[in-house]
């Protein structure tokens, strides 16, 4: 009866496994952090409505960290809300819309669930998970309504250049003239240490739309804050009247909390960003000494990378039995079946556990490998 398909990916937010290399998120902040700058001695807060376009002081700190006016901000209850009320306002039954393969399954979802042809445009681990611009050409046409990419992208952490972004919008100005590009932006500020994040794509045009949230840079994930920022004023007052008809508001509690968090969000970025750039060092020396069962694509940005079991290696039995290893020793890696990707793709999280964590995890890893392909071996010999 469901309108939105099944996907394990929910099981992410069931119980965890020990070690839960399967998460795309780092450390979340504690609200011990948050609740005296929220709210300081004042605990008469009044939990009045809030407004269906957000706090304006929360779209002013949006707006600063995205090169853009606050009245170009919608506040939604999380970047999947938002990802929703796009798909919803901009798609009717039968309008058709591109999106990546692999992809994060709630985006393709939002599209499917209010009728929207989609259009996939395979994205290959062989090529780094880059778009090529001939193949979207010829996904679109007039009756092309929406393109939704993400950047950096879920599972991948693979940004797109932001000459690439101008040659898309330029690709749908002359091919699908009535089409918005959408960008998820959600992994946008998870640089490496002292590397600079990517700016906004919320700049390239009216018929551009960001989409991000406080969920995986902020470490906010549980306070359900997300935006779209949109310079076209008519869809942004038809975002603010369907976010209105679903949900009236945000929760001003959580709007409070959002505020505290970009108070200290140098502090708060600026933490994850060094445990980043300090476990993908730690994966990056570990996929070296393993060379002879995976390959990976290195990630720009976020938490995320994807790994690939070597198909010489791995066939399909000795693939189930990695999963099956891992599951015996409590340990989890996100299959790329979640995400419309190979059977021996799987999206490694490491933005979550401590450095030690990490590394037990990845040692459970690393026996599930062998452990995989020993029957086969041992067969050839």
């Amino acid at each position: 009866m469901s309108r939105f398909p099944d996907n394990e990916i929910i099981s992410l937010v069931g119980k965890a496994p020990r070690f839960d290399l399967a998460e795309s998120v780092g450390p979340s902040v504690r609200l011990a952090e948050l609740i005296d700058m929220a709210f300081g001695d004042d605990a008469d807060f009044s939990l009045d409505y809030a407004t269906a376009v957000g706090n304006p002081e929360l779209r002013r700190h949006i707006a600063s960290e995205n090169g853009v006016d606050a009245d170009d901000v919608v506040v939604t209850v999380g970047g999947m809300h938002a990802l929703f009320l796009i798909a919803f306002t901009l798609c009717q039954a039968g309008d058709e819309a591109v999106v990546v393969e692999p992809v994060f399954p709630l985006a393709r979802n939002a599209l499917t669930a209010v009728g929207a042809v989609t259009r996939a445009l395979p994205l290959s681990f062989d090529t780094g998970y880059r778009i090529e611009l001939d193949a979207l050409r010829k996904l679109l046409s007039p009756k092309t309504k929406l393109v939704s990419l993400a950047s950096p992208q879920n599972p991948s952490g693979v940004a797109i250049p932001a000459q690439t972004l101008r040659e898309i919008v330029a690709l749908l100005a002359e091919h699908a003239p009535d089409a918005r590009l959408l960008i998820d932006e959600t992994y946008r500020e998870a640089a490496y240490g002292e590397d600079r994040a990517a700016p906004s794509a919320a700049c390239l045009g009216p018929k551009v739309i960001s989409v991000s949230s406080l969920s995986k840079c902020h470490g906010a994930a549980g306070l359900r804050i997300g935006w779209a920022i949109t310079r076209d004023k008519a869809l942004r007052k038809a975002l603010v009247t369907a976010k209105f008809s679903t949900v009236i508001s945000c929760s001003p509690v959580d709007e409070a909390l959002a505020l505290a968090v970009f108070r200290q969000r140098e502090r708060i970025i600026g933490e994850r960003r060094t445990l980043l750039a300090q476990n993908l060092q730690f994966v990056e020396q570990w996929v070296q000494r393993h060379r002879g069962y995976i390959d990976w694509v290195r990630p720009d940005a976020g938490a995320l990378c994807c790994m690939r079991l070597k198909p010489a290696v791995f066939d399909a039995a000795a693939v189930e039995r990695f999963y099956a290893t891992l599951a015996k020793y409590s340990t989890r890696v996100a299959p790329g079946a979640w995400f419309g990707d190979d059977p021996q793709v799987f999206r490694l999280g490491f933005g979550l556990p401590t450095l030690t964590a990490l590394a037990i995890g990845l040692e459970c890893v690393s026996v599930a490998l062998t452990e995989a392909v020993r029957p086969a071996r041992a067969a050839a010999s």
